[in-house]
């Protein structure tokens, strides 16, 4: 079974919403489990989609205790760790879905390429050199349909974390 993280800001635009929502939704149509930061925006929309397919969704999430987590998560697991919970999140994905952009969904990001978990992003942030190209390593996707085949291929060769 695939773990696919989807990230994005806390706080989102209802198009954000939408594309999350269906990514989490087709990842779990597709037998995949979503992981998130388990709160509001972004977090709460895929968590939302995934549930509405049957699909399981476990919140990372960054308090001590679930306060303040997304009702429509399957697991909500407290950390304590603040925003070092994201380096969870991306480390226990197959591949990462980014939705959107926020300070900490480029922490996501960062931390998901250096540490070899292969990023599909939609919309939200473009990763440039000094030169003004992109960087390689995060592939585009122009919907969250084509999101989810990126990242269930990329995860399929990158082999699941978990059987």
């Amino acid at each position: 079974m695939w773990q696919v993280a989807v990230c994005g800001p806390g706080e989102c635009t209802s198009q954000e919403a939408e594309a999350a929502r269906a990514v989490g939704r087709l990842l779990a149509e597709h037998g995949a489990v979503v992981l998130c930061g388990g709160y509001g925006g972004v977090m709460a929309a895929a968590a939302a989609g995934a549930r509405e397919a049957g699909g399981v969704a476990v919140g990372v999430l960054s308090g001590r205790d679930r306060s303040g987590a997304s009702p429509d998560l399957t697991v909500a697991l407290p950390t304590g760790l603040g925003e070092a919970r994201n380096a969870l999140i991306v480390r226990a994905a197959d591949a990462v879905v980014v939705v959107g952009g926020s300070w900490g969904t480029l922490s996501e990001l960062a931390l998901a390429q250096r540490g070899g978990t292969p990023v599909i992003t939609l919309g939200g942030w473009r990763v440039l050199d000094a030169g003004g190209r992109p960087v390689p390593g995060p592939v585009a996707a122009a919907d969250p349909a084509e999101a989810v085949r990126l990242a269930l291929a990329a995860a399929g060769r990158a082999g699941p974390l978990s059987p």
